[in-house]
């Protein structure tokens, strides 16, 4: 009797690129956020951090940077579902010299050997000094 495997996440080590696309190790840019060294210091930046915890399986990361009014108690990450890029398609606000912003994303992945991808536009609130995830905004 043969045992189901489950697929297993892409190994991110710290010298891999980074999985948001940005061009540098997954170390210096959105590890550094993962594991507290720094904060993202725009919208954009805090939703590429989100997408690279969905690609290593950072829940704690997803949920500290989910914003208390809207966040979950908790989640649940399909181990199956493999991410394989991200495409950001605008942003609004969301600089240092704003307290709100959005960005639209297409973000690609692969589940049960299927391809697909979710397409949100993103809201962030800074608080603090510290962007956040609210929710997505609904399409007009």
């Amino acid at each position: 009797m043969s045992k189901k495997k489950t697929p297993r996440r892409p190994a991110v080590t710290p010298a891999s690129p980074c999985p948001c696309g940005r061009d540098e190790t997954y170390r210096d840019c959105c590890g550094a956020c993962h594991d507290g060294r720094a904060a993202a210091p725009s919208a954009e930046r805090l939703m590429r951090s989100r997408y690279s915890a969905f690609v290593v399986g950072d829940d704690r990361y997803l949920l500290r940077t989910w914003h208390p009014t809207t966040r979950p108690a908790g989640l649940e990450l399909d181990s199956g579902q493999r991410w394989t890029g991200l495409e950001i398609l605008g942003a609004t606000g969301g600089s240092a010299f704003h307290t709100e912003g959005t960005v639209e994303f297409r973000a690609h992945y692969t589940l049960q050997g299927r391809a697909g991808s979710q397409y949100e536009n993103s809201r962030f609130v800074r608080e603090d000094g510290r962007w956040l995830y609210v929710d997505a905004l609904l399409p007009a």
